[in-house]
């Protein structure tokens, strides 16, 4: 098995871990406060819930800011694992109390943490040129695939428990092992905050259009005992199939399709957007609405990823789809969208829909007639490192040192730690590759790793 093959399968691990962790501990603590709090608490507890997830995601960008090393980064997050681990212990075995509301928010915080972090990867594998829709494609097909018997179909049996175990020692033995390609990042790109708003603005109303269903479905579910109606029914596997088609397409032409994709899963579930009395027409909602939850996942998730690796901050860019998503369903609730007219919600999605369409427009999401010819292959990161070596007579060592310089934006105390070397070896070598090379800056030395000359990167 090659070393991408490898890489592949490690990647879609972790993201089927986390998928499957997250679904798992989210139902547990949706049904936090049964026999303890009463019926109208107990609906808001999934609305707080969503404000914890939002909350533990920016600590994560926090601390890649904050802690330039990477055995403190490892530790925080070994800390933050463990707390994980304990909350859903304590989720799995305790019923309805005070204490288990305080781990219950305690324990999606964590989630929010590890889903930075998990984002952050499969950003840094997307930059790295790996299939990452593939992974995200397999890997949520199997987390629906596997907590729907463990969990909503019969109940919580007793396997859950070490599945959950064995996702959550997959998922920390990759998170603990960061390899050092995929934290080096080439400089941003200056075209980046026009196409971040828009897709903030799209992935919003994406979202937006299945938090009228999520919020609907559960103030049922709540009311009915989770008997009569349920967001976990069988409806939900039809994101099985959706979520291997994105897979399958999501890594062609640049994921140029995935866009009008998810555009047209939303059309379909809006043309049947008001929930009716009939048993029929509430399981056909229940199957448009995931299949449009998926097709909005599929498209924040790829998209924030692939954009995040050009921004200054990508521990804050990568989980935004995700933030953006709880913060939908926060303002579906707020708004009281599920209250509304079967007329005025109909309005909503079709102005809304609209503005999705001026959006991708603007943004040449439907630009297909002149697809944007593929780029030749770029030599690999050894190639190119070989190619400056040979050509400017830099040694091993400085070879090294330059590798850091342009591939990580760590400062020379942590390259000195990743290399094992003095941080006076480093400025030493600095100042000789500055010297050979003839640039005098680490911007002028990227323009010289990705196809400039000493020149031009001093112009």
């Amino acid at each position: 098995m090659t070393a991408a093959a490898k890489r592949s399968i490690s990647l879609t691990g972790l993201f089927a871990s986390f998928v499957f962790l997250q679904f798992t501990i989210l139902n547990l603590a949706n049904h936090a406060g049964e026999g303890y709090l009463p019926m109208e608490q107990r609906e808001q507890v999934y609305y707080i819930v969503q404000v914890f997830v939002i909350l533990g995601f920016f600590p994560h960008a926090a601390a890649r800011r904050l802690f330039e090393k990477n055995c403190v980064l490892k530790g925080v997050t070994a800390a933050v694992l463990a707390v994980f681990l304990a909350g859903g212990t304590v989720l799995f075995l305790s019923e309805g109390s005070r204490l288990q509301m305080i781990v219950t928010y305690a324990t999606v915080f964590c989630l929010g943490f590890l889903g930075g972090v998990v984002f952050l990867r499969m950003s840094q594998a997307t930059a790295a040129g790996m299939d990452t829709a593939w992974s995200l494609g397999l890997g949520s097909a199997a987390a629906v695939a596997l907590q729907y018997p463990l969990q909503l179909r019969w109940g919580v049996t007793p396997p859950l428990p070490v599945f959950m175990l064995a996702a959550f020692v997959l998922m920390s033995r990759v998170l603990l092992r960061e390899p050092a390609e995929l934290r080096r990042s080439g400089p941003a790109e200056t075209t980046l905050p026009r196409r971040i708003v828009f897709a903030c603005l799209i992935a919003a109303m994406l979202v937006l259009f299945a938090s009228f269903y999520n919020s609907y479905i559960h103030h049922l579910q709540v009311q009915s005992g989770y008997t009569d109606f349920n967001v976990y029914a069988w409806p939900r596997l039809i994101q099985i199939p959706s979520y291997l088609f994105f897979g399958l397409i999501g890594d062609r032409n640049r994921g140029r399709l995935v866009p009008v994709t998810a555009l047209c899963v939303t059309l379909a579930a809006l043309l049947n957007a008001v929930l009716t009395g009939s048993d029929g027409a509430y399981w056909l909602d229940m199957c448009l609405f995931y299949l449009a939850l998926s097709g909005a996942v599929a498209y924040y998730d790829l998209v924030f990823w692939r954009l995040a690796s050009g921004t200054r901050h990508p521990a804050l860019w990568a989980p935004m789809g995700r933030v953006l998503d709880s913060v939908s369903v926060l303002a579906a609730y707020f708004l009281h969208i599920a209250a509304l007219p079967a007329p005025a919600v109909l309005a909503v999605d079709v102005a809304g829909l609209a503005l999705i369409i001026i959006l991708m427009a603007a943004n040449g999401d439907f630009n297909f007639a002149a697809p944007v010819p593929a780029a030749p292959a770029p030599p690999d990161g050894e190639e190119r490192l070989a190619r400056i070596a040979a050509r400017y007579d830099l040694s091993p060592a400085e070879a090294r040192v330059l590798r850091e310089l342009v591939l990580t934006e760590d400062k020379q105390a942590a390259i000195a730690e990743t290399l094992s070397i003095q941080v006076s070896t480093v400025q030493h070598h600095t100042t000789a590759i500055y010297r050979k090379t003839g640039a005098s800056t680490r911007a002028g030395l990227h323009r010289l790793w990705y196809g400039g000359s000493e020149e031009s990167s001093e112009a």
